[in-house]
């Protein structure tokens, strides 16, 4: 191995840009060559009523691993199952009813068109994601979905590069058509996800993280400034929300609101609540989506804010949601 003489930071640079340049170039011709092929593909998953067995050897097979997973994260029951492993007993897991991918660059690995033949004679139908669509694979599959790039990011063109960048994102998009055809949503995903950032993100409820009981600062409307400061400042959410008579929302008053009246009025600590708070605050439901609060709190047509009151059916306030403790559960 002969090292290159420029092992500069600008020639590793250049080096890093062109492989990225000659991938995305190879991509995006690949997405305009998608034609009637793609769509039957796509259908034919639709209409599996067994599960995609997918394989691949190599980094073929590292593709097909990642694909299966996706697939079955997002509504599509996927399997991979390694094609030598396959014709020496793991075929029992597969049905009539299934559909087998198979991913090669080639398409002339012996291990995976052995492993085609034996799905069709398992009456599987058979699709082949190839880089060759006249390889042996293509001409023993039902569908064929070509990735055929015109060479590697590899500078001897022989590393596996571009090409398996080429099926990930034939699989991706794939799976992509399949979310929305099947009308795989938010919360079917968070069924699927309910541990890690994922299932925080998606299942969270407000209700869950809002502060409630003693730790809700609540002031009536004809309190003064003087007797809600406590409130505001003991309970260290930076507001208190106000109600009327009732003890239904009237209003909150915020740190803000507290500053501004103390620059704009003598004897600001006497004014009462009616005239120091915010009237029709936002609030939101207990059990709205914390992603839902968040929204709101930073898309707020009037400006971005730190808090929101949660309210019952009946108007009155249920509990304080600051987003500090969204911060806290590590959904950002």
């Amino acid at each position: 191995m002969t090292p290159a003489a420029d092992r500069s930071p600008e020639r590793i640079l250049a080096l890093g840009q062109a492989a990225v340049a000659q991938i995305s170039g190879e991509l995006a011709a690949l997405g305009r060559r998608l034609d009637d092929r793609f769509v039957r593909v796509v259908q034919a998953i639709l209409d599996c009523r067994g599960r995609v067995i997918v394989t691949g050897l190599g980094k073929s097979g590292i593709v097909a691993r990642k694909l299966a997973a996706t697939l079955t994260s997002t509504g599509t029951p996927s399997h991979f199952i390694h094609p030598v492993e396959a014709i020496h007993g793991d075929m029992g897991i597969v049905g009539s009813g299934d559909v087998l991918l198979a991913i090669s660059r080639s398409g002339n690995n012996p291990e995976v068109t052995q492993l085609a033949g034996l799905a069709r004679h398992f009456g599987m139908t058979m699709i082949a994601l190839t880089g060759d669509p006249d390889s042996e694979l293509a001409r023993v599959s039902d569908l064929v979905l070509p990735s055929d790039v015109s060479r590697e990011a590899c500078p001897l063109d022989l590393t596996p590069t571009t090409s398996t960048a080429a099926a990930m994102v034939l699989g991706d998009a794939v799976a992509v058509a399949l979310i929305s055809l099947r009308g795989f949503d938010h919360s079917d995903f968070a069924a699927f996800h309910p541990g890690g950032v994922l299932g925080r993100h998606l299942l969270t409820t407000v209700g869950e993280l809002m502060h409630v009981g003693d730790e809700l600062p609540v002031v009536g409307q004809d309190a003064t400034l003087r007797e809600a400061l406590p409130e505001i400042m003991g309970k260290r959410l930076g507001a208190t929300c106000v109600v009327d008579d009732d003890g239904r929302l009237a209003g909150i008053c915020v740190d803000g609101d507290v500053k501004r009246i103390l620059l704009a009025h003598d004897a600001p600590l006497d004014r009462t609540m009616r005239e120091v708070m915010t009237p029709a605050p936002e609030t939101i439901a207990a059990d709205a989506l914390v992603t839902a609060a968040l929204r709101r709190m930073e898309q707020r047509e009037a400006g971005p804010i730190t808090v929101l009151i949660v309210v019952d059916d009946d108007g009155r306030p249920a509990g304080l949601l600051h987003l500090h403790d969204i911060l806290r559960a590590g959904i950002l």
